[in-house]
């Protein structure tokens, strides 16, 4: 890009995205490409990237910011550079690695002749001289700073905590809310703090891609919300519908403290809590709204605090069920949990697997899948599923007094006993949502697959997935997972069986096993 068009990018210009694989950058990627413009994946470990649903429309290269000549190839011929990576949680010493590769990146971009380059940072609260941030926010400041002094047209888009799942601090706040009833907690969570939802973010970015190149500076951006984390805790359990939430503030928890307490109690890895913690000991609140000058807010942007909850919740549920498949009346969205995500990312959710190779084709094999209930039973301990059933009834639900509408054939929205049928891709998936009476949100998913080693053979697969609501759903799920190999295990092995035993002619229903009493 030459002349006075330097820094921007029209429709159809290259973005080069480094970490592509964390959880930003494998959001922005798609959006990019959304937007008509072409995109390169910079990625140590490409391979990462193989199951992700843009990568065919990307070119993905490998390479690392702190490798000259990576970058080099990486850069060339790149209007807009998108700088995504840092060193949280790397350890001692990130901040330097952090200020080396800044420089490394902002030199090899102006070499490239690189339109514009755009980074995500931290929100710093006004006036503090960086000796008074946590190194975390300090580093973030820091590289900032280097490249927006790199001679290349640079935006610097600074953000507090970002709603979505996968953000680190977002899943901390999901993980200490769902899991403690009563918190101690340390004098931080009264601090202010003014959180974004990623959708916004992700906006920002891609419309960063097109500032004129006189624009060459930083941006405060956020929600429109500024809540204490405490706020936020309370207004998290009021939109999962749990219960209120008691916090009790102690003034002794340093950060180093704070940080073994949350990675007792959340997943998230001490290295990124404590880096978290100790961030948040500073109130981070926008200082302007600058951004909306060169990128439009429209109509309900940027989200509220709670719209924003409800709906990164509402996709965990219904997205981390499976990350390959989305919903035809719920398109997928930035804050859909990725492949790429960290493992605790997206919340808890406990499953069980089961696989085992059936002797009979996949035609026969799914036709016992979607027979399964009703008359046919569930393949395993019929006491179980009966008892299971009049728990439920005592309970106030449906029991497995439903039944089936067909006795062969499902669609999405029958009713099956305490299932209520969610998705079905014939031949293939049958997924089942709990109505049944649990304290989280149940699936049961079946799968009908032919087995590549074997020809007329297939095999069966089989997921049952929790999403427990509060500290009661995490010890529901413990207090039922003893009976799974009985209940789950045997329901694989079962249907396995009708299938081998089963007619092979199209339409031939499967054999009918022991039923639960009705």
């Amino acid at each position: 890009m030459a002349g006075d068009e330097r820094g921007r990018a029209a429709a159809g210009g290259l973005c080069l995205v480094t970490g592509a694989t964390g959880y930003i950058g494998g959001r922005l990627a798609p959006e990019l490409l959304d937007a008509g413009f072409r995109v390169r994946a910079l990625a140590r470990s490409p391979e990462r990237l193989r199951d992700h649903p843009w990568a065919g429309r990307a070119e993905v290269v490998r390479g690392d910011v702190t490798d000259a000549e990576s970058l080099d190839a990486a850069l060339r011929g790149v209007d807009v550079a998108y700088y995504l990576v840092h060193g949280l949680g790397a350890g001692p010493g990130f901040e330097e690695r952090d200020r080396a590769a800044a420089r490394l990146f902002a030199e090899r971009a102006r070499a490239a002749g690189v339109g514009r380059i755009v980074y995500l940072g931290g929100l710093t609260p006004a006036g503090l001289p960086p000796e008074g941030l946590s190194p975390h926010l300090r580093s973030r400041a820091e590289v900032g700073r280097i490249l927006l002094a790199s001679g290349v047209p640079c935006t610097v888009l600074r953000a507090a905590v970002v709603i979505g799942s996968g953000s680190a601090s977002f899943e901390m706040l999901r993980y200490l809310t769902e899991r403690l009833p009563v918190m101690i907690t340390p004098s931080w969570v009264g601090t202010r703090v003014q959180p974004i939802a990623v959708r916004d973010v992700l906006r920002y970015l891609v419309g960063s891609a097109g500032m004129p190149p006189e624009v060459s500076r930083a941006f405060d951006i956020g929600g429109p919300d500024v809540l204490t984390y405490e706020e936020m805790m309370h207004r998290y359990a009021a939109v999962a519908e749990l219960p209120h939430r008691r916090i009790l503030r102690v003034p002794m928890l340093s950060p180093g403290l704070s940080s073994l307490w949350i990675g007792l109690v959340t997943p998230v890895p001490r290295a990124l809590a404590r880096p978290l913690a100790e961030s948040l000991r500073h109130e981070v609140v926008c200082a302007e709204h600058d951004i909306a000058r060169w990128v439009p807010d429209p109509p309900g942007a940027p989200l509220a605090f709670d719209r924003a909850l409800a709906f990164a919740l509402r996709r965990v549920r219904e997205a981390q069920v499976s990350t390959r498949w989305s919903s035809a009346s719920l398109p997928g969205a930035p804050s859909d949990p990725l492949p790429t995500d960290p493992d605790w990312a997206g919340g808890s959710l406990y499953t069980d697997h089961r696989s085992t190779g059936v002797a009979a084709p996949p035609a026969a094999l799914w036709r016992v899948v979607e027979g399964i209930g009703g008359e046919h039973g569930w393949y395993s301990f019929p006491l179980a599923w009966a008892v299971r059933g009049w728990l439920d009834r005592l309970a106030g639900g449906a029991g497995i007094r439903r039944g089936r509408r067909d006795a062969s054939r499902l669609r999405v929205g029958d009713a099956l006993d305490f299932w209520r049928v969610e998705e079905i891709e014939p031949g293939r998936l049958l997924r089942l949502r709990a109505e049944m009476r649990v304290p989280g949100l149940a699936w049961l998913e079946m799968y009908a697959e032919p087995d590549p080693e074997h020809e007329g053979r297939s095999r069966y697969r089989q997921r049952a997935l929790f999403h427990p609501r509060g500290l009661l759903g995490h010890l529901y799920w413990w207090a039922v997972s003893p009976f799974h190999a009985a209940v789950f295990g045997g329901m694989a092995r079962n249907i396995a069986h009708a299938a081998e035993q089963a007619p092979s002619r199209p339409g031939a229903r499967p054999a009918a096993v022991r039923r639960a009493p009705r």
